[in-house]
């Protein structure tokens, strides 16, 4: 669908500004995206389109063929090109309605769903093919944006990437009402509207180099880490309204205000003074688990049509922790699953039988789950192996990213890995493709999976390889820095 600010229909002259159903996702994310997908910066230059959002984007056409396919067999179906083509048709009674495209005049609303379907009675349904694989508000709220252009009271469909079929019914209705409202006043504006930062999201924003040199400038608290953006007004409301208002704070000054308790309280004047000064703060003494570290790390297609989370690389650095110390668990394609789970426990045991105090360490929780959410898959949550793994106080698996968060304070925006281990007065620790993530390994998986040439096929799981040994050996290196902490 074509950028709002390249207007799909032409102009119609009502008193509210026009919304279209897709901005739902633009303002579920922020008030202030929105506003610029219609006033778009002059200086913004264009940025390539990121790779895992053009692979979502095709999934996500990949699956409404597939629900296009499905609701095809056995009924006539018909593609809409035009409010009035849409029209003729439901009045024809046509059985499916491809890309249909309705219009509330009146109230400036315009929406395309992916299907209207015809039911007893004549009247039709509004169905959407998302990728997803639950039933988030933001497309809640887009279904019911549908029934409201239809007029009636069929519940909406969501045909999920999971095969799942979700109904929506009035539910949103009220959420609905909300977003219109909100979406045409923010709209009426000529400025765009005041929001908080949120790294993640911002970070992911088109618009990310508009708005973050304000945030800056103004020193806006959100910038924080930690710090819950429902404690801001609380914090305002008493004087403290920059960064260097928190940063100069005594701790005993500031009153208990909502998601702001006694105990956050140090940690959030701490982490303003780290914004300011770039120094570190050290809570608690750093207390590491003896044993033998294996550093682990996994890779995992989460756009699978299984509707799981497809674990395609089991990555481990072991002792004495050299380039060759590498090893790994691959698995070429979701058919072999299973297999690599199995082998996955297999390569554990010889872990464990070689160092009997192991210690797996990993960042985050990620591992332990995907390992939780595999013996579930395949009904082995009491192995033997697994039931090790998974013990709270006995097991190997070590989250290192806990030993940073409970014990420092960083001057940094986020506590991601690559956060802690790239910047230069921390780890210092660099990856050998500065390009590479989690979701850019995504994108080459798909790539290894749909090449039949087999030098690139090579290179595509090379180059995956030596992301997940960067990041085993980052966490080693992290390891390192606190120790000498």
């Amino acid at each position: 669908m074509p950028s709002p600010a390249t207007p799909l229909i032409a102009p119609i002259i009502c008193a509210m500004p026009n919304i279209v159903a897709s901005d739902i996702v633009s303002f579920s994310h922020c008030k202030r995206r929105l506003w610029y997908d219609y006033n778009p910066p002059a200086d913004i230059e264009p940025s390539e389109p990121d790779p895992f959002d053009v692979l979502i984007q095709d999934l996500g056409l990949a699956h409404e063929q597939s629900v296009l396919e499905r609701l095809g067999r056995g009924a006539e179906l018909e593609e809409a090109n035009s409010v009035e083509h849409t029209q003729d048709l439901m009045a024809d009674k046509t059985p499916v309605i491809y890309q249909a495209q309705l219009r509330d005049q009146t109230n400036g609303l315009f929406g395309k769903p992916d299907f209207l379907i015809l039911q007893d009675g004549g009247t039709y349904q509004a169905a959407d093919a998302k990728l997803s694989r639950s039933l988030k508000k933001e497309i809640g709220i887009q279904i019911a944006f549908y029934r409201r252009l239809l007029g009636n009271d069929l519940p909406g469909i969501a045909y999920l990437g999971d095969g799942e079929t979700k109904a929506v019914g009035d539910k949103f209705d009220g959420p609905l009402d909300d977003f219109i409202s909100e979406a045409q006043q923010v709209l009426s504006e000529a400025d765009p509207p005041d929001v908080r930062y949120g790294n993640s999201k911002c970070l992911a924003c088109p618009y990310h180099e508009i708005c973050e040199p304000a945030f800056q400038a103004a020193e806006e608290l959100s910038l924080l880490y930690g710090l819950d953006s429902r404690s801001l007004p609380g914090l305002e409301a008493h004087g403290i309204r920059m960064i260097s208002d928190l940063a100069a704070a005594d701790t005993d000054s500031i009153p208990d205000i909502p998601y702001l308790k006694e105990g956050k309280k140090q940690r959030a004047v701490l982490q303003a003074r780290a914004w300011k000064t770039g120094e570190i703060a050290k809570l608690n003494d750093i207390l590491l688990p003896e044993g033998t570290w294996v550093h682990f790390d996994i890779e995992a297609n989460p756009q699978t049509p299984a509707g799981f989370q497809h674990v395609y690389l089991w990555g481990f650095l072991k002792p004495p922790y050299g380039l060759d110390d590498f090893e790994y668990v691959w698995t070429d394609r979701l058919e072999d699953d299973r297999d690599g789970w199995l082998r996955f426990l297999d390569l554990v045991d010889a872990y464990r039988a070689q160092w009997p105090d192991l210690k797996l360490v990993h960042f985050a929780s990620f591992e332990r789950d995907q390992i939780r959410a595999y013996a579930k898959r395949y009904a082995m949550e009491d192995h033997s192996t697994v039931t090790w793994l998974l013990d709270a106080t006995e097991g190997p698996l070590y989250d290192i990213r806990k030993a940073v968060t409970q014990n420092l304070v960083l001057p940094l925006p986020g506590y991601g890995l690559k956060n802690i281990c790239k910047h230069p007065d921390l780890v210092n620790f660099q990856w050998e493709n500065d390009e590479s993530g989690s979701q850019w390994s995504v994108v080459q998986y798909f790539e290894f999976l749909n090449t039949d040439n087999d030098e690139k096929k090579q290179a595509l799981k090379d180059d995956i390889l030596t992301y997940n040994r960067d990041d085993v050996r980052a966490t080693r290196a992290l390891e390192e820095w606190l120790r000498r902490l």
